[in-house]
This record gives C-alpha cells, sequence and structure tokens, in this order.
C-alpha cells in the first residue's frame, strides 16, 4: 500500500507541475516579453523606499533604481520584522538566514510571491528530471535540509523552516511529503551532529532510494563516511525504532524502524570488512537513480569523487541557487535562466555595463542581478557566469564561482570578511596579518583555512590557530561547515617576512613578480605548503 501510495504521489506531482514547464518551454522565444512583464508584476508589488519613484518601463528603471546589496536593506528588513514599512505588498511567509558579501548574517524575507517564483523554476525541474530518470517514480527522495550552526540554533530557530521541498507551492509540497525519506524536522535537532545521524538512520532505511538531492557534494561525501563508524548504534535505532543515546536531541522526531533492513545492513559491514573493499553503496541503495550536486568551480573535485562513490545514478548539477533566488537550474541537459521567475539583469565583467537578460551574448562573463517578488530590487548577487548557449531565446549558463570570494565547500568567505578577522586575530596575539589562505586539498582530506602572519614568535600558533577558527565561525556558513565536518579546524603560520612568504606562494600560483599585489583572502593548492613550513621553520 505505502509503495503503491508513493508511485501516485510522483504521478500526481509531476501532473501538478506540468502546466509550470509547458510555460517554460513554449515561451523560450518570447524572453524580453516574459521579463519586461515579470518587472511590472513585480515593481505592482513593491513598496518603493522613499524618493524612488515608480518606472515605466525597463530603461527608466535602470536609470533611476541603484543597484543594491544587503547593507542597502538591512535597515528595511529590520523595520519589516518589527512590523513596519514593509518592502513588498505580498504577504512574508517566513525569513531566512544566510551569511555573505561582507555580511556575517543576512535575513532574507520570502514573501509569498517570492516562493511562487522559486515554484516556477523548480516545476519545471521536477518535470524534467521525471522525463530524465523515469525510475524516480519507484522510489524515496531525500531533499536536503538547510541547517543552522550550532552556536546560533536558539537564536534563529525561528528562521530554519527551509528545505528544499518548501520551495514547491502548497499543494505540491502535500503530495512531495509522500516521496521524502528524510522529514525535514530533523533540522531542529539539537547538534548537527545529532541531524547528520538522523539524516543517514533515515537514508539507510530505506532501500529503495531513488534521489538524493544535496547543495555541496562535500556534505554527501560526509554523510557517507559517517556509515562505517556509526553503523552499530544505526542499526541499533532501526533495530528498535528508538534513538538511544541520542534520545535528548532527537526526541522530537519519530525514529524509523526497520529490523530486516538492519540485519542487511550488519551483513554488508561485515562482508566489507572480511574482504577489505569500500563499502559497496550500490548494494545498499540499488536504486538510486538521480545524485544532485553542485558540479562546477570548486566543487568539481568533490562531485567527481561523489560520482565515483555512488555509480549507479546519474549525477546532475544544481545550477546556481542562491537563498535570495535562483538564477539557473538544470533542465533537458542545460543550466537555463529561471526566466519566469524573477527580473534578471547582468554586469558585464570585461566592460561594466549593466544588460537586461534578452542583450546577453554568447560568451559574456557576468554577475547576476535580481529584482524579485520579496521587494528586493536590483540586488547583486556577486556570482560569476560565463554565457554557454541559448534555450530558445534563454541565456544558459555555466557558474564560474564567487565573484569577490573564496567558496571551497558553500562557507562563503569574502575579502573584506578575511581582512576584518585577520586585523582582529593579529591584535589579540600581537602578530601582524598577511593573507588569509583558502586551502585546497586533495579529496583525501578535508579544506580548510590556514592565516598567514608575521612575527617572531612562533610558539603560539596553536593558540593563533584556536583564535582564528573561532572568529572565522562568526560567518553564518562558515560555522556549519564547521560543524558538519567539510571544513577542518583552521590553522596558522608566522614567518618572519610576511611579504616575501606571500610573494613565494603567489610565484608558485604562476603569477609574475612583478605583477603581485597583496590580498587579504587567496586559495591555494595544500602542495605549495611546504613553501611556507621552509620560511616558518
Amino acid at each position: 500500500m505505502n509503495r503503491l501510495l508513493r508511485q501516485g504521489s510522483h504521478i500526481a506531482l509531476e501532473l501538478a507541475c506540468q502546466r509550470a514547464d509547458r510555460r517554460f518551454s513554449q515561451q523560450r522565444h518570447q524572453l524580453e516579453a516574459v521579463q519586461r512583464q515579470r518587472l511590472k508584476q513585480i515593481l505592482r508589488q513593491a513598496c518603493l523606499p522613499a524618493g524612488w519613484r515608480t518606472p515605466r518601463s525597463y530603461e527608466d528603471y535602470a536609470e533611476e533604481v541603484p543597484l543594491t546589496r544587503y547593507a542597502d536593506w538591512r535597515t528595511g528588513i529590520e523595520a519589516m520584522q518589527a512590523g513596519a514599512c514593509p518592502l513588498t505588498k505580498s504577504p512574508i511567509i517566513r525569513y531566512q538566514p544566510t551569511s555573505g558579501s561582507s555580511e556575517r548574517l543576512k535575513i532574507i524575507p520570502y514573501s509569498q510571491a517570492f516562493l511562487d517564483e522559486l515554484d516556477a523554476a523548480i516545476a519545471p525541474w521536477l518535470c524534467s528530471l521525471y522525463r530524465q530518470s523515469p525510475q524516480l517514480k519507484q522510489g524515496q527522495h531525500y531533499w536536503s535540509v538547510s541547517w543552522l550552526p550550532d552556536s546560533q540554533r536558539q537564536q534563529l530557530s525561528a528562521y530554519n523552516l527551509n528545505d528544499d521541498s518548501v520551495l514547491l507551492s502548497v499543494s505540491k509540497r502535500l503530495l512531495s511529503a509522500y516521496t521524502q525519506a528524510v522529514p525535514p524536522e530533523v533540522a531542529y535537532a539539537a547538534s548537527a551532529d545529532d541531524a547528520l545521524f538522523a539524516t543517514l538512520c533515515y537514508l539507510l532505511a530505506q532501500r529503495d532510494l531513488s534521489m538524493m538531492s544535496v547543495w555541496s557534494p562535500t556534505f554527501a561525501l560526509q554523510l557517507l563516511n559517517h556509515i562505517e563508524g556509526w553503523i552499530d548504534d544505526i542499526c541499533m535505532v532501526l533495530q528498535h525504532g528508538h534513538w538511544h543515546q541520542r534520545q535528548d536531541g532527537l526526541q522530537h522526531l519519530a525514529a524509523p524502524r526497520a529490523r530486516r533492513r538492519a540485519q542487511q545492513l550488519r551483513q554488508l559491514v561485515q562482508t566489507q570488512k572480511l574482504t577489505g573493499q569500500p563499502l559497496d553503496l550500490t548494494q545498499i541503495w540499488p536504486k538510486l537513480a538521480v545524485v544532485s550536486a553542485w558540479d562546477t568551480a570548486g566543487a568539481k573535485a568533490w562531485a567527481d569523487v561523489l560520482k565515483a562513490r555512488l555509480p549507479q545514478a546519474r549525477f546532475e548539477g544544481k545550477g546556481l541557487w542562491a537563498t535570495e533566488g535562483v538564477v539557473t537550474f538544470p533542465y533537458q541537459g542545460l543550466y537555463p535562466l529561471a526566466y519566469q521567475s524573477h527580473f534578471y539583469e547582468f554586469e558585464d565583467l570585461a566592460t561594466g555595463a549593466i544588460k537586461p537578460a534578452w542583450a546577453l551574448e554568447m560568451g559574456d562573463q557576468v554577475s547576476p542581478i535580481i529584482s524579485a517578488g520579496n521587494g528586493l530590487l536590483r540586488y547583486c548577487l556577486d556570482d560569476r557566469l560565463r554565457v554557454t548557449g541559448w534555450y530558445g531565446e534563454v541565456p544558459c549558463f555555466e557558474f564560474e564561482g564567487r565573484r569577490f570570494g573564496v567558496d571551497l565547500v558553500g562557507e562563503k568567505l569574502d575579502p573584506t570578511m578575511a581582512a576584518q578577522v585577520l586585523a582582529l586575530v593579529g591584535q589579540q596575539c600581537d602578530v601582524r596579518p598577511v593573507c588569509l589562505l583558502a586551502i585546497c586539498t586533495d579529496t583525501d582530506a578535508t579544506p580548510y583555512y590556514l592565516g598567514l602572519f608575521e612575527g617572531e614568535s612562533t610558539g603560539q600558533v596553536t593558540q593563533l590557530a584556536a583564535r582564528l577558527d573561532q572568529a572565522l565561525a562568526q560567518n553564518f556558513h562558515y560555522e556549519l561547515a564547521r560543524d558538519l565536518g567539510q571544513l577542518a579546524a583552521a590553522q596558522a603560520c608566522i614567518v618572519l617576512d610576511g611579504w616575501a612568504a606571500y610573494q613565494a606562494l603567489a610565484v608558485g600560483t604562476g603569477m609574475i613578480e612583478g605583477n603581485i599585489k597583496p590580498e587579504p583572502l587567496k586559495q591555494i593548492d595544500a602542495k605549495m605548503l611546504p613553501v611556507l613550513q621552509e620560511m616558518a621553520g
């Protein structure tokens, strides 16, 4: 009965998404008309700041409304949270926390109109998934949940209401609930460790898992790497339907119970230990059809590892989704602009010109600017994209990374934040900051950040590293990445000549010595660290 209900829910969900899918396909040759209409609708709902005149056309809009970032909206969002000065006439459903762009914490309003815009992208994405992988209808799906860092669970628990499925409309969400392997309430676990454990219990209870949708591939790898270490405790949970020693942290959740599955898992792990072979995940989830995760820029190497760990599944990249809105999503093997969702402009990174979506050309390297139904207008996302082709008139893109910062696993650090952290820690420990280095390791090791400082005493390196890690953890996504084990603890290095050390690293990356300028944040390969070790010791 449960299997029939699940298959019926998949079919009904696909049917519910088909209207948006048809619209996305049929209007692909009407990009400019659709986008101009989206702008009119957004402006009708927006409550413009004092002194702004309602534009009559896109050309007026581009001339009269300035480009913005979160700092321009922070006061308005705080006032709106307090019940005054709304940014939009559309009802606010919730506020979603994130970080980045020099802000340690950003609270993004999610209005009903904004959720409708997200649904306009996720519905055709789902239809594309079902078309390309019809076996998805035969099993359970895992859509990852947005968790909070441990230190902010009390402060921000009222905001923690988001998971991938919530981006759907209410009716589609009700249908999708019957297909979900992991309940979204797992986000309310007492710690990230408890949430990871519970997620694995739910996933391993399902032999018919057919889809795994996460954001960072490092998060999925972290889950998979915990299986062997936690297998005894997981099997105890599945055997008895009780959380045992984790009951306090997971008391709001019903523990999964699957006795036969627990026996199967024990046998698989025992066989693996006897043969000395890696755990065969194709036997654990033989029906896994699709794995969805980031697979471009800094995530590419980790995505390749994840593909190798789960060879039974087709791998699909995510496209560009931000807490502030959606830019691209996977569709029929392409990554087109979500042109039915928000209104989009792009800064040409070669010329600085601001272009509407219909003015883009092949090969353009651009940064997206979103105007959306949550009241945030001409909002700069500071990501780098390259135009790679077309779906009708709709531009398709490849994500090339963050524009100003470093994003190894989703921690979103930028130079301004790095400079502030380095200055604080340097003052605390009486050393001069040089650079914060994002250490890109091989795929067998966890990436981390290393603070490069100039000074005479190397005896305080341990204390310096601890203070650096603590200061970086003030960033929302850095702390979450540390909680989940996606980033290792920060390290520190003290050298006598900071500029010489920085030059040596820069030359090692292929830069010409005369062109080197100091940067507060730089990504390097771990293979270059011996250069620093020699200068430090």
